[in-house]
């Protein structure tokens, strides 16, 4: 994988493009319409609100060019079955010295949130999980240590 490279699911692709397609029409006009407002409140050098248009112009900007690239650069993943851990696959696993079976996607850095069980591919559980087959058990490195998992399914 290239650097630039990001691995997306079809759902969140589409969600990149329509914040794109809002950021281009609406928010631009909106920012338009703030600056040309602010720069009728006169002398731009100590105008507060032509300062934060500029500001919010700038964080605009910088976003639909993140997401140009974003989309520019994609690797579009599906759900993915089969008998090894792959982008795009769901997993459940168990902790050593846990009693509970947790359930991950494993999906690009983009898509990532730990807090629906979605995993980063480049995390420290998300890379060691890939390429493992059911009933595996592995283990990788944390700020606490070392930690172990089985494998239980991949679904």
């Amino acid at each position: 994988m290239s650097e630039s490279q990001q691995y997306l699911t079809s759902e969140k692709l589409q969600e990149f493009r329509k914040e794109l397609n809002i950021l281009k029409t609406e928010k631009r006009k909106q920012i338009a319409e703030n600056l040309e407002y602010a720069k009728k409140l006169g002398d731009l050098s100590e105008n507060a609100e032509y300062n934060e248009a500029r500001q919010a112009q700038a964080e605009i900007e910088g976003r639909i060019n993140h997401l140009e690239n974003l989309l520019k650069n994609a690797v579009i993943v599906d759900e993915q079955s089969g008998d090894r851990v792959t982008i795009g696959t769901t997993v459940k696993l168990k902790k050593e010295g846990e009693n509970e079976n947790k359930i991950f996607k494993i999906v690009g850095s983009e898509e990532a949130d730990s807090t629906v069980g979605k995993i980063s591919n480049l995390s420290p559980l998300g890379s060691a999980l890939l390429g493992k087959k059911k009933g595996e058990t592995f283990s990788f490195s944390t700020p606490k240590g070392k930690a172990n998992y089985t494998l239980i399914s991949i679904e």
